[in-house]
């Protein structure tokens, strides 16, 4: 209980650190001497009226040495033009060392359905001149081009992805866990050697500095300054298989960890801080899920699935994370209550979905939902495997979804999904166990994105976990990348992408296969 109660401290904290940020009560410091915006800047949470800008001073990211803990002023500006001949909105805001010289404005009255751009000002230094835009407005089906990404470990590859996805011109971008990794380097210039976790983060100051240098890179840079993000995270922002309140070690301290973790997300994300939300047990949860309607032509759900979920079944009595379990060797699996979302968000999920009038229902979330069984390491059981991390660890959790899903089926729900850095390609039907048929329709659809960086298995075992799980209908592990959906009132074209190398920064990009979904009609046409 002490330890929720510092975490309840904390993130209650951080909501009025926010607020303040916007209007400091007294004088703040003159000009930094050296150049603040090493991290660029970036934009996201975009509505069809307002728009959330973020920047952070630190001079020197890979350092990531604090400034000293003063409060600095910022001024900021955004404008229908590149020259910033046309200023629509302007403003100051305040830096604060308690949120580590970062800065949120939430920038309203804008006109839906345009691109503006932006850019912030600390005494003589100009930050880099940024784009974004607002979602069209309620009446409109304008068409969207998206861009998913996830997982993106530093010391496993360059970030052309993102050079990539800034070349591709999207509207939006999708960001879906995984952006930083806890702990680093490993020591890839041996690879014979074991491969081992060193200078995890533990405090906020780590964190931060993971952040810093992640964000220190011109190309991931240039992905943020190209168009609006919309994020979730997974579980290398805070901790690998964290679960709720809970991680791998047993940590009775890891709340307070969580707690530096999810501050250092928000201070390094273009998001609304939500109202903290208390329970009776005074446990409190930052909430990141969200909603955002892009006109009448797609609204997204964006999930965690990581804050509210049941621990990991059938772990050892002196650990907690994921394992490979037998199903029928854990009869804990099948309960009734366990639970990915927690019944809060999936009652809101549910409510999201029977309100929407969207053509398109998109499900922004973390790791792949379709069935995925390792029979190839089931030869001595005869029963397949499963991966408890995952949506397989919550049977009934992902059955209480496909449920709600079959229920609002005329609203093309679509899944993008992340984590296992593969591409897959899926159709989902209410019952899983059981192949397609007249009996049991296809629903809906599932498009999981590779990584950006982090590396997978051989594309050998891909190809046979897709032979052995009916619902996959494609599945691509040996390569890095992300996805490109271009959405229209009639269709939903999706496209995945692929580096030549992935261990250049100036690697080349192909498409490796295309798939559509028409409009009335869940599934899949053609592969």
């Amino acid at each position: 209980m002490p330890t929720r109660r510092l975490f309840l401290q904390r993130v209650l904290q951080l909501g009025t650190l926010a607020a303040l940020s916007q209007a400091f009560p007294s004088h703040a410091a003159e000009q930094i001497s050296s150049y603040p915006f090493s991290l660029g800047v970036a934009s996201g949470s975009p509505r069809h009226d307002s728009v959330v800008l973020w920047t952070r001073l630190l001079p020197d990211p890979l350092n990531a040495v604090p400034l000293p803990p003063l409060v600095y002023k910022l001024n900021w500006e955004v404008a229908e033009d590149i020259h910033f001949k046309r200023i629509v909105r302007q403003g100051e805001v305040f830096a604060l060392p308690e949120l580590g010289h970062s800065v949120h404005v939430d920038v309203t009255g804008l006109s839906p359905d345009r691109w503006y751009f932006y850019r912030f000002m600390h005494g003589a230094a100009i930050s880099p001149i940024a784009r974004t835009r607002t979602a069209p407005d309620n009446d409109s089906l304008s068409k969207l081009r998206l861009a998913v990404a996830s997982c993106q470990h530093w010391e496993f590859g360059e970030y052309a992805a993102h050079h990539h996805i800034a070349a591709a011109n999207p509207d939006l971008i999708a960001f879906l866990g995984d952006y930083i990794y806890e702990w680093g380097p490993y020591d890839l210039k041996h690879p014979a050697r074991p491969r081992r976790r060193d200078i995890e983060s533990f405090s906020l100051s780590e964190y931060r500095a993971r952040y810093a240098q992640y964000k220190s890179d011109p190309l991931l840079q240039m992905s943020h300054h190209c168009a609006p993000w919309i994020v979730t995270w997974d579980d290398h922002e805070v901790a690998n298989d964290y679960a709720n309140d809970r991680d791998e070690r047993l940590n009775p301290q890891f709340l307070q960890r969580r707690a530096a973790a999810y501050q250092a997300f928000y201070e390094h994300m273009p998001v609304r801080l939500h109202q903290v939300t208390v329970h009776p047990s005074q446990f409190a949860h930052m909430r990141i899920y969200e909603r955002f309607d892009w006109g009448r032509l797609a609204r997204f759900h964006v999930l965690d699935d990581r804050q509210y979920r049941s621990y990991q079944a059938c772990t050892p009595a002196d650990r907690g994370g994921s394992r490979l379990v037998s199903p029928n060797a854990c009869p804990e699996l099948s309960l009734g209550n366990r639970t990915m979302l927690g019944q809060e968000q999936e009652t809101w999920l549910s409510q999201g979905l029977a309100n929407s009038n969207a053509k398109w229902n998109i499900l922004a979330q973390q790791t792949l939902f379709s069935p995925c069984k390792h029979s190839a390491a089931s030869q001595s059981t005869g029963d397949s495997p499963i991966w408890t991390d995952g949506w397989d660890g919550y049977p009934a959790a992902r059955q209480r979804l496909l449920d709600s899903l079959h229920r609002h089926q005329n609203l093309n729900p679509i899944l993008l999904s992340g984590d296992v850095h593969t591409f897959y390609a899926a159709n989902l039907t209410r019952d899983l166990h059981q192949p397609a048929s007249a009996s049991n329709p296809v629903i809906a659809t599932e498009f999981c994105g590779t990584s950006v960086t982090s590396n997978s298995r051989p594309q050998s075992q891909t190809e046979q976990i897709v032979q052995d799980n009916p619902h996959l209908v494609y599945g691509r592990s040996d390569k890095r990348g992300f996805m490109v959906s271009d959405i229209n009132a009639t269709s939903m074209t999706t496209q995945y992408l692929a580096l030549d190398d992935v261990s250049k920064a100036d690697s080349g990009i192909q498409v490796l296969k295309s798939f559509v979904v028409e409009h009335g009609k869940p599934g899949i046409v053609g592969t």
